[in-house]
């Protein structure tokens, strides 16, 4: 038994009086609240509101992603969130990297092998719906997010969420 298991319980009661504090505020600034990773936020959301899909289907989800159109991309760490707005161009694996380029604001070079599961949120935030993917690392933490973006009336792109409902679905274990 290792101190985590013996710290199991307290952690969980932390998390769930953080979460019962503000059930649709920041993953992020609740888990900080507990003192747990934002993975365990994620694991007490209410039924179906966190599907977790393994690693191994990272380029199978990026690739139906990149079909997406226009989406938000966020990296959030303890010093900023970077939001950034574009299409998810096609990836390929080089040099240990998953390497992005296109045409698109979104670019770069991502750990790949750093990634140790993939979670589909649909939860309240700030009092409204949001649906996003969050690429999580060993630690418990999101690496980057793909949100579902919104129109000019605030409500979530009716097209783009009905390919992250079909997506997330492939992952629903009966």
């Amino acid at each position: 038994m290792t101190m985590s298991d013996i710290d199991a319980p307290a952690r969980r009661e932390r998390a769930l009086a953080a979460l019962a504090e503000k059930p649709d505020g920041v993953v992020e600034a609740i888990a900080s609240a507990a003192n747990v990773a934002p993975a365990e936020i994620l694991d007490l959301l209410p039924h179906g509101a966190a599907i977790t899909a393994g690693a191994s289907e990272f380029e199978a989800i990026w690739s139906d992603m990149s079909g997406w159109g226009q989406i938000l991309f966020i990296v959030h760490t303890d010093d900023i969130v970077l939001e950034a707005e574009g299409s998810l161009p096609p990836g390929s694996e080089g040099h240990g990297w998953f390497n992005i380029h296109g045409d698109s604001p979104i670019g770069g070079h991502i750990r790949k092998n750093n990634c140790a599961a993939i979670t589909f949120v649909d939860r309240d935030f700030h009092g409204r719906r949001s649906c996003s993917v969050w690429f999580m690392n060993l630690n418990g933490s999101a690496i980057f997010k793909v949100f579902v973006k919104r129109d000019a009336s605030r409500e979530l792109i009716a097209g783009q969420l009905q390919l992250f409902e079909a997506l997330r679905q492939r992952y629903v274990i009966a």
